[in-house]
């Protein structure tokens, strides 16, 4: 993969890592409406999905 190209894509996973985690997002689901808090599970997902886009990116190889 061409270095630039994945620099951008880098910076684009960082960004939308910082949207998943920011507090205004992460309180719609530590909301809980007479059962059980989502927040441990939406935490879980949403750091797997980063760690898995950052490892999919990272290895993955195309002719761009």
């Amino acid at each position: 993969m061409n270095t630039p190209r994945l620099g951008e894509r880098l910076t684009a996973l960082v960004l939308l890592a910082t949207l998943l985690f920011t507090p205004p997002l992460v309180l719609v689901f530590d909301r809980p409406e007479g059962g059980p808090s989502w927040l441990p599970l939406y935490l879980f997902v949403a750091w797997g999905g980063v760690i898995g886009l950052a490892a999919w990116l990272l290895e993955h190889r195309s002719n761009d």
